[in-house]
């Protein structure tokens, strides 16, 4: 049946329909068409898509070259000549209906300030808004997003009668992690039980709230540096005490700075710490190899190969010489394409001692010096000290950790 948007009926024809020229905002085609409207006339331009990212498109023309990045209907426009960005952007304008903003500045949620060591990006007013939205704006900051003491996977608690509160709640942060990477870990255990939250799962997820409200200012600093990808992984083997199964933690770097970073329980049991390991070890290479596309669609090559790092020996010998197979045949055969990726000098792997693996923070609860010496190491001391002096913050928050550990345990008991 058909149906007429009101005010647009005709008296005389009452039985006419509309017919579309174009896609109406809000359905569901509606992007689809829109996309393919943009991508007809970026193609007409002379652009062509990445082939790994469907919305990057590169513009290579004599010595100047452009990279444009289409989400939705936020467009970023970069490159290394600005006369021919604006010529761009007014030939765009001719067929769009575009809003210039100027220089990168918000995107997305994403606040971009420029220093003189090069970005530095944060939520500030993402992240307040909500600590506003959940009524948490006057809460007492704590010193880490997660309690040694209180377990997330307790199955003790009564269902919350309203869980779309601890849903959303759940989603904003999750997308908090896009620049504070030391969030993924405890964002990660909360968001398990969106189909079934208890009250038990309520106060882990006000914790994060309340150490959000200490580092509402914290951020990602990108600053020049080598052209050189590393990358920190670990395995927290059989770390779901519900399920058993372990939790791969991993961060990229390209040169000094994360690019990419997740916390993630791994799909099956693994019946060894090796197996978790070398599982860990699978995903990151994938991750790695990804990144490097990117960096070729980009025109930027790199001369030496990925480094890994691993803190497990048993991984790191199974790699380069997968001779175990009486040990390790339970190990599915696709996860043993790291060996040809090590053979072919695709990646390396090192092994780094445990106190110095950084990828620990998104595997486990750790105690509150461990987890500020990570975030630290982490987010890179120019990106914290661009607000305030943290470390008289770290030494009140240390100071306080007792105290907010014994407040989680008495709101856990009522």
């Amino acid at each position: 049946m058909w149906f007429i948007p009101p005010g647009y009926v005709d008296t005389v024809h009452p039985d006419y329909v509309c017919k579309l020229h174009k896609a109406i905002y809000g359905l569901k085609q509606a992007p689809r068409a829109w996309f393919d409207s943009f991508n007809f006339e970026l193609f007409h331009i002379g652009f062509h898509a990445s082939s790994v990212d469907s919305n990057l498109f590169i513009l290579h023309h004599d010595t100047f070259v452009i990279y444009l990045l289409l989400y939705v209907d936020d467009i970023i426009v970069t490159g290394n000549s600005l006369p021919f960005i604006d010529h761009l952007v007014s030939r765009l304008a001719t067929v769009f209906d575009l809003k210039i903003l100027g220089p990168l500045a918000y995107f997305l949620g994403l606040q971009i300030e420029y220093t003189f060591q090069g970005l530095f990006v944060r939520q500030s007013k993402y992240a307040l808004d909500v600590l506003t939205k959940f009524n948490m704006l006057n809460c007492k900051p704590c010193v880490t997003p997660y309690s040694l003491i209180v377990h997330v996977n307790n199955p003790i608690g009564t269902l919350l009668p309203d869980p779309i509160v601890f849903k959303s709640m759940a989603g904003d942060l999750e997308y908090l992690t896009f620049t504070k990477p030391y969030l993924a870990y405890s964002v990660q255990q909360v968001c398990q039980f969106m189909s079934h939250p208890t009250h038990h799962h309520l106060v882990p997820t006000k914790r994060i709230l309340r150490y959000l409200k200490g580092t509402l200012h914290y951020g990602i600093h990108f600053q020049p540096g080598p052209l050189v990808l590393s990358s920190y992984y670990d395995a927290d083997w059989a770390g779901g005490p519900l399920d058993r199964k372990s939790i791969t933690g991993m961060v990229v770097f390209f040169g000094h700075s994360p690019i990419t970073w997740s916390a993630k329980k791994q799909l099956t049991v693994a019946r060894s710490s090796t197996k978790a390991e070398y599982r860990a070890l699978a995903t990151i290479a994938a991750e790695v190899s990804w990144i490097r596309m990117i960096l070729h669609d980009l025109g930027i090559f790199l001369s030496l190969s990925p480094m890994l790092w691993c803190d497990n020996v048993s991984a790191l010998v199974l790699t380069s010489n997968p001779i175990f197979h009486a040990h390790s045949k339970h190990i599915e055969v696709d996860y043993h394409y790291i060996h040809e990726k090590v053979l072919a000098k695709e990646l390396e792997l090192n092994f780094i001692s445990t106190l110095d693996q950084l990828a620990d923070i998104f595997t486990k609860a750790l105690p509150s010096s461990r987890f500020l010496d990570l975030a630290h190491k982490l987010m890179g001391v120019p990106s914290l000290s661009l607000r305030g002096d943290v470390k008289a913050l770290v030494q009140a928050k240390v100071k306080g950790q007792a105290q907010d550990d014994n407040a989680d345990d008495r709101a856990v008991g009522k």
